[in-house]
C-alpha cells in the first residue's frame, strides 16, 4: 500500500543550532519526543508507552536536518524528517517536518501528532 507524503512547517523562536541538539540528540529527543530513546550507532529505539521502535539514521546535516527511516518499513520510500528552515530576510526559524501516514485519512491525525510534539519541544526550550 502507498503512504501518503505529507508536510507541516512551524515557526519556532530558537537558533538553529540549539534547534539542531534537540532534534540530533537521543538524550535530547527523548525530552520532547518520546519517553526514552537510546542509539546505537546508526540505529535508534524510540519509545513510546513501553512501545519500542526502531529507525535508521539516514541523512544529518549539522544545524540543518536529520532524517531517520522506521525499520518496520523498508519495504516503502517512507522516512521521517525534521529540517531547519530559517527565512533569508526575517531570520525566523521555522521547523518542518516531512512524515508519511498509511492512508489519506490518517493524514490529519498525524500532523495533529506532530503539532504536539513540537508544542512540546516549545515547551522544553522555552520558545
Amino acid at each position: 500500500m502507498e503512504k501518503v507524503k505529507f508536510e507541516l512547517e512551524i515557526p519556532i523562536h530558537a537558533s538553529p543550532n540549539m534547534l539542531y541538539q534537540y532534534v540530533s540528540s537521543p538524550s535530547n529527543l527523548q525530552e520532547w519526543f518520546a519517553d526514552k530513546v537510546n542509539s546505537r550507532g546508526k540505529i535508534f529505539s524510540f519509545i513510546w508507552d513501553g512501545v519500542e521502535e526502531e529507525a535508521e539514521l539516514i541523512t544529518k546535516k549539522t544545524d540543518e536536518r536529520i532524517r531517520w527511516k522506521w525499520l518496520e518499513s523498508e519495504d516503502d520510500e517512507s522516512f521521517f524528517e525534521l529540517k531547519i528552515q530559517v527565512d533569508p530576510l526575517t531570520k525566523d526559524v521555522s521547523i518542518i517536518v516531512t512524515d508519511f501516514a498509511d492512508d489519506e485519512d490518517e493524514v490529519e491525525e498525524a500532523k495533529q501528532l506532530w503539532e504536539n510534539q513540537i508544542d512540546e519541544l516549545r515547551h522544553t526550550i522555552g520558545a
